[in-house]
């Protein structure tokens, strides 16, 4: 049995990542080399984020809700203010909106051919409450 977290470490965290290092590469002009050291990745991750060979088996890009996380992710590693707190607060807005939209459903449900996406509410219920946010 897969857990729908196990499903966001193989899905939506590198989706995540390939967001933020494609921004910090185009937007930001800045060179593989330096966002792998700002993401704590090695260089050929930001490459493959690049290339999108890696990262894009949930597309998340399109999603205007996670922008502001995403650009406030991107804002705390370039400024060299980076406090982790902060930065994971970030990481998980953006993991609860990709749940809210159901986009790792069809993921668990591969996982676990016998799970009902249709009566599953498990990424619905389990979110953290404002006040842990």
């Amino acid at each position: 049995m897969i857990i729908p977290c196990e499903v966001a470490v193989k899905s939506v965290i590198p989706a995540i990542k390939a967001l933020m290092a494609n921004e910090l590469v185009e937007k930001h002009g800045l060179k593989q080399n330096q966002v792998a050291e700002l993401l704590g990745i090695s260089q050929s991750a930001v490459s493959k984020y690049t290339k999108k060979v890696r990262g894009y088996v949930i597309r998340i890009d399109n999603i205007e809700e996670i922008q502001a996380p995403i650009n406030g992710m991107i804002a705390l590693v370039t400024n060299g203010a980076y406090q982790r707190m902060d930065f994971l607060r970030l990481f998980c807005q953006v993991c609860v909106v990709v749940r809210k939209k159901g986009l790792m459903c069809p993921f668990c449900q591969k996982t676990d051919q016998k799970l009902r996406i249709e009566g599953c509410a498990i990424c619905l219920t389990n979110l953290p409450h404002e006040n842990e946010r």
